[in-house]
């Protein structure tokens, strides 16, 4: 009755919470954008074809954990000045745009997840109706 038979069957979970964070993107130029700062919403989607001994994807405080962790990273800071995206004497190594903060959720939460769940999605936005979504 339960079973995946078909191997079709889909479950997901999402994790949504919020930071604030301040960035300055690097334009085409080499200059800096102006700072401005940002209240960013994420959402992270995992998913499994297979529940869990309990009947679960995963533990949704488990993931939740995961993404605190790493808005801890973030919140209340400058992105500019925070790894990944900062590099060596005040140059940036990665490009702080929305897109990439998406990127970084991303990979950080994929390589944590068990076996049986992978990664759908983290979508980041950066204004109202402006969202950047990682798909690996």
């Amino acid at each position: 009755m339960f079973d995946n038979d078909w191997g079709w069957l889909m479950y997901q979970i999402q994790i949504e919470k919020n930071f604030s964070a301040s960035h300055a993107i690097a334009l085409p130029d080499g200059s800096l954008e102006p700072l401005h700062g940002h209240n960013w919403p994420v959402v992270v989607t995992v998913q499994s074809q297979e529940l869990d001994e309990i009947q679960t994807v995963m533990d949704f405080h488990v993931l939740e954990g995961w993404v605190d962790e790493l808005i801890s990273k973030v919140h209340n800071r400058h992105l500019n000045e925070v790894k990944p995206f900062a590099g060596e004497q005040g140059k940036l190594a990665v490009n702080p745009t929305a897109e990439r903060v998406a990127w970084w959720f991303g990979c950080e939460i994929a390589s944590r997840l068990p076996q049986h769940v992978t990664l759908v999605s983290v979508s980041v936005g950066e204004a109202d109706g402006c969202t950047a979504v990682y798909l690996p």
